[in-house]
This record gives C-alpha cells, sequence and structure tokens, in this order.
C-alpha cells in the first residue's frame, strides 16, 4: 500500500528552476492527488482539466478558475469544476496539494 499519512508537506514538494515538478501523492484510475512548488515569478499556464481542489499552504499568488482570478495564500482553497480553465502564478515560493479528477479523454 502506498504511503496515506504525510506528517511535513515541506519533505514531498520540490521547487525547481525549471517550473512545477508536481509530486504524486496517490493515484488511482479516476483520481489523482499531488503536490506542487513554484518558485516566485513562475507559472502554470492557464488549461482546461478535469475536476480539481487546489489548497495553498505557503506563499501567495494568483490563480485562474473559470474566468475569474484569485489571490491565494495560505488557508486559500479553490474547487475548480471539470472542463474550467485553470493556471497559478506566484508572486512568493508557493505550494500547495491538490486532487482531480482523471481527464477524461
Amino acid at each position: 500500500m502506498s504511503q496515506l499519512f504525510f506528517p511535513d508537506w515541506r519533505e514531498k514538494v520540490v521547487f525547481s528552476p525549471d517550473g512545477v515538478k508536481p509530486q504524486v501523492l496517490l493515484e488511482t484510475n479516476n483520481f489523482k492527488v499531488l503536490i506542487g512548488g513554484l518558485e516566485a515569478g513562475q507559472q502554470i499556464p492557464t488549461h482546461p482539466e478535469g475536476a480539481a481542489v487546489f489548497h495553498f499552504l505557503e506563499g501567495s499568488g494568483w490563480m485562474v478558475a473559470g474566468e475569474e482570478r484569485f489571490a491565494v495564500k495560505p488557508g486559500v482553497t479553490i474547487v475548480v469544476p471539470a472542463g474550467a480553465n485553470r493556471g497559478i502564478q506566484a508572486e512568493t515560493r508557493l505550494a500547495f496539494p491538490a486532487a482531480r479528477a482523471a481527464s477524461e479523454d
């Protein structure tokens, strides 16, 4: 069985000068949980995908969800419906777990 308990998320997140390097915490046929990290100034370009939940642990920045742009900081949670655009831009070092439904091909 894969690991289910993560006592310190900082041990899992990867910050890279090359951009986000998501670390998968759990993956099944229709569900994925990952943790991502962005350095200040990095971004995940806006793109559509399956339904997802993002929760921000560290840092500040912006997230596009659908047609809206939200300021993010520790404690903010954003739920994005399936097919809606999403993207993230970090103002400072930003860490977040995300849970998402598998993409429907």
